[in-house]
C-alpha cells in the first residue's frame, strides 16, 4: 500500500500549524514535529550550503532542540523571566516540486517570514525565509528539515531566545 501524496495545501497548512504551535508557546507539541533523525539549521551566512564545514547559528538535532525546549519550560531560566512571546507572520508557503535538495518521498516548502520576539520592553523583528523538508511517518506530516535563512545572518545578532 503506498501513501497517500500530500497536496500543496496540505503542505502549506501544516507549516501554518507549526508557526502557531510556536506562537502560542506549545513547545512540546512542536517538537513531536519532528522526526527522530531532524534538524533545525539556521545559517551564518547567505547562501551556505554546509552546515558541517562552516559556522551556523544553529545547527541541532533533535537531542539539543529538546535541551532548548526543557529549558524554555524550566523555572530556573531566568532569562526567560517574564518569558518571551513571538509572532510569526507568513507569506503563502510555496512547495518545491523540482527541488534538487529532496530526497524521495521528501516534500520540500520554503516560506518567506517576518518574525517579532517581545520580552518586557525589548521587541525585535527578524525576517527571512523557512525552508521545510517534510516526509510522512504513518499518517503524520513530520519534520526532517528545518532551515531558517534570516536576511541579516551575518549581522551581529542578539540572542535568540525562541525558536523561529
Amino acid at each position: 500500500m503506498t501513501t497517500p501524496v500530500p497536496t500543496d495545501g496540505e503542505l502549506a497548512a501544516f507549516v501554518y500549524a507549526e508557526a502557531r504551535l510556536l506562537d502560542e508557546g506549545r513547545f512540546e507539541e512542536w517538537l513531536a514535529l519532528y522526526t527522530a533523525d531532524a534538524y533545525y539549521w539556521m545559517p551564518l551566512t547567505p547562501g551556505q550550503t554546509d552546515p558541517l564545514l562552516h559556522n551556523s547559528l544553529m545547527y541541532e538535532d533533535t537531542l539539543l532542540l529538546r535541551i532548548r525546549v526543557e529549558r524554555l519550560a524550566g523555572q530556573r531560566t531566568f532569562s526567560q523571566q517574564p518569558r518571551s512571546r513571538s509572532h510569526h507572520l507568513l507569506q503563502a508557503p510555496l512547495v518545491l516540486h523540482d527541488d534538487p535538495a529532496a530526497v524521495e518521498d521528501c516534500h520540500v516548502v520554503r516560506t518567506a517570514f517576518h518574525y517579532v520576539e517581545s520580552r518586557q520592553d525589548t521587541q525585535t523583528l527578524y525576517a527571512g525565509w523557512t525552508t521545510h523538508h517534510l516526509v510522512r511517518e504513518g499518517d503524520a506530516l513530520r519534520i526532517r528539515l528545518k532551515r531558517v535563512d534570516l536576511l541579516n545572518s551575518d549581522a551581529a545578532l542578539g540572542g535568540l531566545q525562541l525558536f523561529i
